[in-house]
């Protein structure tokens, strides 16, 4: 057989690119397209924490930018991890993404833990400008195989 079989782990980079709407509609499609990159190619990256942070930055590009102008999303799998970005039309970077806040979370509110999980559970995040706007990524490494005994 010619070409890399699908199961064997990228030695470049391969990439998902995906307009999403501007609507809570967008997070579900964004999850189980981080869902499926990542097993598709049996990746090594943690699943549930990339959708869960995937669904973070997306939701955070609802509900902070204004209009109805599409998000993007783009996965990234990398032989060291992946890196998953989205974009967005505001070219204000997010508050406090690479910075702790100076103080906790309320605990009572239901908002504002979002890029404290980002910044917690990635290896490492940031924000970048675009010609449109910005980007906001985070990067997962590879998680090991678990040992399984006999």
């Amino acid at each position: 057989m010619n070409g890399t079989a699908l199961q064997d782990r990228p030695s470049a980079s391969a990439s998902w690119r995906i307009a999403l709407p501007h609507s809570a509609a967008a997070v579900p499609v964004a999850r189980a397209l981080v869902r499926t990159a990542l097993a598709e190619l049996e990746h090594g990256a943690d699943c549930d924490t990339a959708e869960l942070l995937t669904a973070e930055l997306v939701a955070n590009a609802v509900e902070h930018t204004a209009g109805d102008t599409p998000i993007e999303l783009v996965v990234e799998l990398l032989p060291t991890g992946c890196q998953v970005e989205v974009h967005d039309p505001d070219p204000a970077p997010p508050g406090h993404l690479t910075q702790p806040e100076p103080r906790d979370p309320d605990p009572w509110q239901e908002h504002g833990r979002g890029l404290l999980l980002i910044r917690a559970l990635s290896s490492s995040c940031g924000h970048r400008p675009t010609e449109t706007g910005k980007a906001v990524w985070f990067r997962l490494s590879v998680v090991p195989p678990q040992w399984h005994p006999a």
